[in-house]
């Protein structure tokens, strides 16, 4: 049998008797080094929200851009290192640095040669069947011109899509054509990146958002934030409710044949049997609590009075409803 009490502890698994020991044992926790990736690599609700609403203003934006309509999808996010996202990119590429406002650091957004040479076709009356060779050359300053203009749409419609959930905002930097000048994260740091398919005549493009995120990490509470996701989904359903009960609710609708004018004189002096002249006028308006709706005729239809419907009337502003309805 051992004497060795440090040899008996080995062999019966009996805590140290040092007390110093027994603390230090005490104070050692497992940690799980790919525990990190796996949070990385989870799902982001949000960040599908956020990317949802930027499509649908995004289409938008490229229709006023090019007049002309473009089917636009958008693909997955994906996380993956820096190193592999850029390897993943066909030269030439056009890389913009934006500052990710109130975060700290920078992101990308990656517009590929193609999509920039259908943009330049659409915009000076071209059918987009052609495209323009751009191997082994810079961007033109017309080309650049019109990545601007496609940055700017870009920015823009992102930023709304964050508006009601963080204040997150794109602010372009620079410019660049060269991977090595744009180094808004190290090679082995995960980046969140989120593709755009815009299709316009016979060509595709690709816009990339790149995301470090390391740069996301102060709101990561928010793109994990299941609770969030689910009470905007609740939303939409509150929206899509009342916009229902909106649409079955009971309203007057008012049509005023004609007016005549007479002096206070004249409406004492009238009796039964009296007559006010008039004259009719070609259409009528019919309007619900005072707000015209639609511009009609006047006649029969199956023995009864009935109106028929010319035009409905719209306004450009959108408070044409009135003072009275802006509420």
């Amino acid at each position: 049998m051992s004497t060795d009490p440090a040899t008996d502890d080995a062999f019966t698994g009996a805590a140290p008797a040092d007390p110093v020991a027994r603390m230090a044992e005490a104070a050692a926790r497992a940690y799980d080094l790919a525990a990190a990736d796996r949070l990385v690599r989870r799902p982001m609700p949000t960040l599908d929200i956020v990317n949802e609403r930027f499509l649908r203003h995004l289409r938008v934006g490229v229709f006023q851009l090019v007049r002309r309509g473009a089917e636009i999808a958008i693909a997955p996010v994906e996380v993956q290192g820096y190193a592999d996202f850029l390897a993943s990119l066909a030269p030439p590429t056009n890389f913009n640095v934006v500052a990710l406002q109130p975060l700290r650091g920078h992101g990308l957004v990656v517009c590929d040669a193609t999509l920039i040479s259908v943009l330049v076709d659409a915009l000076y009356g071209g059918a987009c069947t052609l495209q323009a060779p751009m191997e082994g050359r810079d961007f033109s300053p017309t080309e650049q011109r019109v990545i601007q203009r496609l940055l700017g749409i870009v920015c823009t419609e992102y930023n709304k899509a964050w508006k009601e959930i963080y204040p997150l905002e794109l602010a372009h930097v620079r410019s660049e054509t060269h991977p090595q000048f744009v180094n808004v994260a190290a090679p082995a740091d995960k980046v969140v990146v989120t593709t755009l398919k815009i299709a316009i005549g016979d060509f595709e493009g690709s816009v990339r958002i790149c995301l470090p995120y390391g740069a996301l990490d102060p709101i990561r509470d928010v793109l994990y934030g299941a609770q969030q996701a689910q009470a905007m989904a609740e939303d939409r359903r509150w929206v899509t409710a009342l916009t229902r009960e909106i649409q079955s609710a009971e309203v007057t609708l008012v049509a005023e044949f004609a007016q005549a004018e007479l002096t206070v004189a004249q409406l004492l002096a009238m009796k039964a049997g009296d007559f006010i002249q008039f004259d009719r006028p070609a259409r009528v308006v019919a309007a619900v609590d005072g707000t015209p709706v639609f511009a009609c005729h006047y006649g029969t239809h199956s023995t009864r009075y009935a109106l028929r419907i010319d035009e409905c009337l719209r306004g450009d502003d959108p408070h044409w409803l009135g003072g009275s309805h802006d509420r």
